[in-house]
């Protein structure tokens, strides 16, 4: 029904549905399921999406390596004051990232969205939104919908892999999926979440993968921290109706040809960026 944007929105206006329903509709053709299967399979998802964001914060953890470690917490506890400059619903969400951070870091039950060092920006994402407006628990499964429909179009045309390309592909596709959720779950259109999708990997494009140790703590949690915030400043820029100047499907491309480009040393080898560092070499030592 759909491999890329255009054939996406087309098919939202041919058919008056929005994305989440286009992207229903495909798996259920696709993948000889039931509309009822897949529902399920949305909210097994997203309780395990609940779990990793809180988990960390409610109980310590220890990771691998070490690296990281408590950041959940904290950024929650912050939320709650007075002095955050952000406001209290971005640091909440800037939480819950670090959160799932820090569970796939201690071997926890993530769930890759669409990778594992990506996995805290579309749960802090939707979860941060449903709390804040009040949503029901619908409309969070069907922006996981929504969020696996860009996933698909960025992976069926380019890549969400940082080996292949950096952490542009995952971290940023995981913030444009984010995103495109966002704008869905707070009325917009189709157009408008794409062109939250196609800010988001804009944003961000042309990041490398360079964790500490071959490990993905540092700088891994961080950008999801900051990932997540890039989602909402996408998702509020295309809803204001400010439109992306490239469309999404040619941003994608974009991004997948600025990964071709970069250096091995720049796509999770841990051979070059701050990985190299006297300070993250000191790391590598101290955990072998």
């Amino acid at each position: 029904m759909y491999n890329n944007g255009m054939d996406l929105l087309n098919a939202c206006r041919t058919l008056n549905k929005p994305i989440w329903e286009i992207v229903l509709l495909d798996e259920i053709k696709n993948n000889n399921v039931t509309e009822q299967d897949i529902l399920q399979r949305m909210e097994e998802i997203l309780q395990i999406m609940e779990n990793s964001s809180t988990h960390p914060i409610d109980k310590h953890v220890e990771t691998v390596g070490g690296i990281i470690g408590g950041e959940g917490k904290k950024m929650m506890a912050y939320s709650q004051s007075d002095r955050t400059i952000s406001g209290r619903w971005i640091t909440k969400a800037m939480a819950r990232a670090f959160a799932c951070s820090e569970y796939n870091a201690s071997m926890g039950k993530i769930c890759a969205a669409p990778t594992a060092g990506s996995c805290g920006i579309i749960p802090a994402a939707i979860l941060t939104l449903a709390e804040k407006n009040n949503f029901p628990r619908q409309i969070v499964v069907r922006a996981l919908l929504t969020s696996a429909g860009i996933g698909k179009i960025i992976s069926t045309n380019a890549t969400v892999s940082g080996a292949e390309g950096g952490c542009q592909a995952e971290c940023g596709s995981a913030a444009a999926m984010a995103a495109a959720a966002l704008v869905e779950m707070n009325g917009g259109t189709p157009l408008q979440s794409l062109d939250a999708a196609a800010i988001a990997l804009k944003n961000i494009m042309g990041l490398i993968c360079d964790p500490v140790a071959g490990l993905v703590e540092a700088p891994c949690s961080k950008r999801n921290a900051s990932g997540v915030v890039n989602a909402f400043v996408s998702a509020d820029i295309a809803l204001s109706g400010i439109l992306s100047v490239i469309p999404f499907d040619e941003v994608v491309e974009a991004m997948y040809n600025v990964g071709k480009g970069m250096h091995e040393n720049f796509k999770e080898t841990a051979k070059g960026g701050i990985a190299i560092t006297d300070t993250a070499i000191a790391y590598s030592r101290k955990i072998k």
